[in-house]
């Protein structure tokens, strides 16, 4: 038995189609010329320079030492207090029993108190001398210097 497919053919047909055109039209600008102007550059320098040594000349000096001693002082000073009373109310009650009052007393008391005594005992330290010493001051100023500017004028002559 024999299957017959059926297969499906392509053809090709020519159509016409309107395709845009581009037209180009120039037109003319004027450019500005540029004017380049040359700057001059500052630049820095390093210079050496001498600087003069100082000479110390150390000479000692005695100087004499002062004491001072301190004397603690001591000073009592009597203060006084006051102590409030008791102020005892009491509503009579017509019973015939004795009644008895409790009256508090107030008692003064000196107590000695022993002060310990301060002693100083005094020690000779040696104060070291203090030197100065002039260290010369270095200045900088600053100075106005003229620096020429060189102008450069470009001239744009149109030949015809």
């Amino acid at each position: 038995v024999q299957k017959q497919v059926q297969v499906p053919m392509i053809t090709k047909q020519q159509k016409m189609v309107d395709v845009p055109q581009v037209e180009m039209v120039d037109e003319i600008v004027d450019v500005p010329v540029q004017k380049q102007v040359q700057v001059p550059m500052v630049t820095k320098v390093q210079k050496m320079v001498d600087v003069p040594q100082v000479e110390i000349i150390e000479k000692v000096v005695e100087v004499p030492v002062q004491r001072q001693v301190q004397v603690p002082m001591i000073t009592k000073v009597q203060k006084t207090v006051e102590v409030p009373q008791v102020e005892v109310v009491d509503r009579d009650v017509h019973i015939p029993v004795q009644k008895h009052r409790h009256v508090p007393m107030v008692t003064v008391a000196q107590k000695m108190v022993d002060v310990p005594q301060v002693e100083y005992v005094d020690k000779i330290v040696e104060v070291p001398v203090q030197k100065q010493v002039q260290v010369p001051m270095i200045t900088k100023q600053q100075k106005m210097v003229d620096v020429p500017q060189v102008e450069i004028v470009d001239k744009v002559v149109e030949v015809p």
